[in-house]
């Protein structure tokens, strides 16, 4: 029996594990990647194995960095089933689809500048269509209920509180042969808060073998959040955005996120604590993710303050792009909440484009930023950017606000372990950049000293025969090596440059300057080549 690891390892997103066992290949999740554009380019690479060796998949939730290269996946030869919980299939139906128009979009766009610079076309990595094929492929499955997943292969899932139809995920691998004949492994998935608006506590199974685990945010430990404190801390930045008197953007992950913000920004303005605004959810996804929420409002708490504030007559729901346009000639206070949460892609691009140079807006984080994206670059403080073309200067008000993560931190994840009882192999840490896996690989030795701790590499591969984890040869080679996950890349060091040179030479006091300083750069350039 061998476990795979294909993503996800020394980095937050590309959710890719594949057990092995009984002549058989199941995946669990098969998640895009998102960060910088060297990790991203992961996404267009092939496989690390076959797609039709895959059996069958086990998929987590629907977040498209643990789902988001299913569509790829099929196109390239899966034909099995995918065993997802009924929510997670639900919010699949609208999340991969949606997936595959933003790269369509995206390449089209992209060619047109290839085409200008005399460079080949690309393809998208999937369409609208591939991902609407792979939807036939859905298996729907229930909580705490066995799911016979192949000849040697069960799992169960549990609730994870991270997010509608969220799951760890309980496998049981039987070989008769081996010693121990049944082997038990827990994928954590995305783990959920203590607090959370509209999930509930986590749950999971206790004595099993190994544990796949999430580290995203393994080196933090955030204060106590009650509803009063989450929406008093919200309260306070909108506020201080009204009194900028421009407009809030708050890019926001399209799926749950979205949803409880609005739920909260209702209620303030219900409660009359916040003066009534106008309300944008600028982001097709998020509106038909509403309607799936709407659907499922019995499975989760405060499901009716939900489909309240969405009937609220501040809110406004934009569908077209035209419609998405008009919001820039909205004059005064307003909130747009839009995808994507990092800043990577959708319309929330072009409302920073809008809004980034002037001092009178405030763009507003809300969720976790990965490495190389726009929005970490955003909240680490930078001056200048660049973004679809154009260089922008930062004069809008940047603020981060954590109170709606939906990841547990190092102490509720703690917990969540020590709550498994007795670990008898090992636990793999997945699902975070360095800093985190290494401050929760701190943590669990000192409470766990007998439980081994591994942190795997990219498409490194672990034999677990034996009740124990042993790491294998593989017959691939790693497409990524640790130095360049989880963090900046040659491209986001490039578009630094560019910027600094662009202000460097600017502030040159006359013709003579400038021109000395770009004949010192093209020796360099000579020199390189």
């Amino acid at each position: 029996m061998r476990l795979h690891f294909h993503g996800a390892c020394r980095a937050v997103t590309g959710s890719c594990f594949m057990i092995e066992a009984g002549g058989r290949n199941v995946l669990v999740d098969c998640g895009m990647v998102q960060g910088s554009k060297t990790e991203r380019e992961l996404n267009y690479r092939d496989f690390p194995f076959p797609a039709s060796s895959i059996d069958a998949m086990i998929l987590t939730h629907a977040h498209i960095d643990h789902s988001g290269l299913v569509p790829k996946l099929s196109k390239h030869g899966f034909s099995g089933p995918i065993y997802a919980t009924s929510a997670t299939a639900d919010l699949c139906s609208i999340m991969l689809p949606d997936s595959g128009h933003i790269q369509e979009m995206e390449v089209q766009q992209l060619n047109r500048r290839n085409s200008q610079r005399g460079r080949k076309e690309v393809e998208a990595i999937y369409t609208v269509d591939d991902a609407m094929a792979c939807l036939t492929q859905f298996r729907p499955v229930s909580y705490c209920e066995w799911v016979q997943i192949s000849d040697h292969i069960r799992a169960r899932y549990w609730n994870a509180g991270h997010l509608l139809g969220s799951a760890s995920v309980e496998v049981e691998v039987t070989e008769p042969s081996a010693t121990p004949a049944v082997t038990r492994l827990l994928f954590s998935g995305d783990i959920g808060p203590d607090y959370k608006l509209l999930e509930n506590e986590p749950e999971a199974p206790t004595e099993i073998d190994h544990l796949i685990c999430e580290t995203t945010y393994g080196d933090t430990d955030r204060q106590e959040i009650t509803e009063d404190i989450r929406r008093k801390t919200l309260l306070a930045e909108i506020t201080a955005a009204q009194h900028r008197k421009g407009a809030l953007l708050i890019p926001s992950f399209a799926v749950e996120r979205t949803q409880e913000l609005l739920v909260d920004i209702v209620a303030l303005m219900e409660s009359g604590a916040l003066p009534p605004c106008p309300i944008f959810i600028d982001s097709p996804l998020a509106t038909k993710a509403s309607a799936v929420f709407a659907k499922h409002a019995s499975e989760y708490k405060n499901g009716d303050a939900l489909v309240r504030a969405m009937n609220s007559h501040n809110v406004r729901f934009t569908e077209s792009t035209e419609q998405s346009k008009a919001i820039s000639k909205i004059g005064g206070f307003h909130i747009i909440i839009s995808a994507s949460g990092m800043c990577e892609a959708g319309r929330i691009r072009h409302h920073l484009k809008d809004w980034l140079w002037r001092t009178d807006g405030t763009i507003l984080l809300v969720g976790y930023q990965a490495s190389g994206t726009l929005g970490r670059i955003l909240q680490d403080g930078a001056h200048r950017v660049r973004m679809m073309g154009s260089e922008i200067e930062v004069k809008a008000h940047i603020s981060t606000m954590d109170v709606y993560s939906g990841h547990a931190d190092a102490p509720e994840l703690l917990r969540w372990v020590q709550q498994r009882g007795t670990i008898k192999g090992s636990i793999f840490l997945v699902h975070g950049e360095e800093v985190a896996f290494s401050a929760m690989a701190d943590t669990l030795k000192q409470a766990m000293p007998h439980v081994p701790v591994v942190i795997p590499n990219l498409d490194d591969v672990y034999d677990l025969s034996d009740g124990q984890s042993t790491l294998a040869k593989s017959a691939t080679p790693a497409r990524l090596q640790p130095e360049h996950l989880g963090r900046i890349d040659w491209n986001n060091d490039l578009s630094k440059l560019v910027l600094d040179l662009n202000e460097t030479i600017g502030k040159l006091p006359d013709e003579k300057a400038r021109a000395k300083l770009i004949r010192r750069l093209r020796r360099a350039l000579e020199d390189a080549n």
